[in-house]
């Protein structure tokens, strides 16, 4: 029984809401268009199923605004981006808010009524909007108290909860107005936030934002590998010398092949940079120091072991041991010219990857990824966005004529 169930009332379900979003481009040579759509599912889908796109197991709930601001300064900007989306996510969420707090009664699939919960146990998102989400700086860990400077620890930090953002906000508060931009923007950098002064979680009851933000693996994992692991080797060897290895290999049926190597390539998927980690260590082995290689080894073992379907205290440990593992051996990387913020960034995401399987508050990290491709996810949003555009005319021509609250059925009519 995990915590969200304990604190629940006798006889009562527990819905989970999983919710996924990330900010898009969804056109750039027709306008430029950008949508930032929100989907939702529940946790009580089986993950096999909510990991179907035909299935639609998630759907969209809102697409939030993207607004363009006139103050002068450029961070100013992004502080009331970042407000907009929390306003914006806290009207739409306030019904799940409501249910989560008091219940809700709802009929289930054989006509039976349920006192239905519906905490948020899950927030599907890239490192970016993490932070977003936490109300935190992007230097800072959204889940723990681990600042920039603290990410190459070989420590975890204490998890960031819910209260103590909190606060956090609360301090910053006492110092300056939320209005006086400037100056409350420089004492929350201090603090670690963002300057967002009412969260989207705040007020939801049993959802704290050190366990509902998740690992994603393609972004935490996938392409974490490509931003650092191959940067690494592609300082350790000369991308020249790295992308002569990639050409040679003699790839098996299903993979795929990279004759003109690997370090010019662009618009890199999810399934490239699964390839890339296939041949990594062979392609480096024999040239770099043993202690190099066998931080990149861990580094996929890890991976490896975090996508399992299953945890037991035994797993868990063995998780501990390869980033420990990692930790021993960066020095090596770091003497071959390598960043020492390329390994903080690293050791960030997997610490915590390693946080949340710990705690085991949101089950395998297979059941967290995003539900589809980019271009999947956004069709909705480009649908609507592609019939308001055509029906312009007339949902103008409509509106003008309209009284009252009658254009609100115009527009639903136009888009239906």
């Amino acid at each position: 029984m995990t915590p969200s169930q304990e604190a629940l009332p006798s006889g009562a379900t527990l819905l989970g809401v999983v919710l996924s979003s990330d900010k898009t481009n969804i056109s750039v040579m027709s306008g430029n268009q950008v949508a930032h759509p929100v989907l939702i599912s529940l946790a009580n889908i089986d993950a096999r199923i909510r990991s179907k796109t035909s299935l639609h197991a998630y759907l969209l709930l809102t697409l939030l605004p993207i607004a363009k601001f006139a103050h002068k300064t450029t961070r100013i900007h992004s502080l009331l981006q970042d407000r907009l989306v929390h306003q914006a996510l806290n009207i739409v969420l306030s019904p799940l808010k409501v249910a989560a707090q008091v219940g809700v009664m709802m009929s289930d699939s054989v006509g039976n009524l349920r006192y239905c919960f519906t905490p948020l146990v899950s927030w599907i998102a890239d490192m970016p909007e993490e932070s977003l989400l936490a109300a935190t700086d992007p230097k800072v860990s959204p889940v723990t108290t681990a600042m920039c400077k603290d990410f190459g620890d070989p420590h975890r930090h204490p998890p960031r909860t819910a209260e103590k953002t909190l606060a956090a906000i609360r301090s910053a508060c006492s110092k300056y107005s939320p209005r006086d931009y400037k100056n409350f923007l420089k004492v929350t950098k201090s603090l670690g936030l963002n300057g967002v002064v009412e969260p989207v979680w705040m007020e939801w009851v049993l959802s704290d934002p050190a366990y509902f933000i998740t690992i994603e693996p393609l972004h935490h994992f996938h392409r974490f590998a490509w931003d650092h692991d191959i940067k690494w080797c592609i300082t350790a060897l000369g991308a020249e010398e790295l992308d002569f290895r990639f050409s040679i290999i003699q790839t098996s049926v299903e993979h795929r092949a990279f004759d003109e190597g690997i370090s010019k390539l662009k618009q890199v998927t999810g399934r490239d940079h699964h390839a890339v980690q296939c041949y990594i260590i062979g392609v480096v082995a024999g040239d770099v120091p043993q202690n190099f290689l066998i931080a990149l080894r861990v580094l996929l073992d890890f991976r490896y072991l975090a996508q399992a379907p299953t945890f037991t205290e035994d797993s868990i440990d063995r998780l501990a041991q390869a980033l420990q593992e990692f930790h021993d051996n960066k020095a090596t990387i770091i003497r071959h010219g390598t960043r020492a913020n390329w390994i903080s960034s690293s050791s960030r995401a997997l610490f915590q990857a390693s946080f949340n399987l710990g705690h085991q508050c949101n089950g395998p990290l297979t059941s967290q990824s995003m539900p589809t491709s980019k271009k999947s996810r956004c069709q909705p949003a480009l649908a609507i966005i592609k019939t308001i555009t055509t029906r312009l005319p007339a949902i103008l021509t409509g509106w003008t004529s309209a009284s009252g609250s009658t254009w609100q059925h115009i527009l639903r009519n136009a888009i239906t």
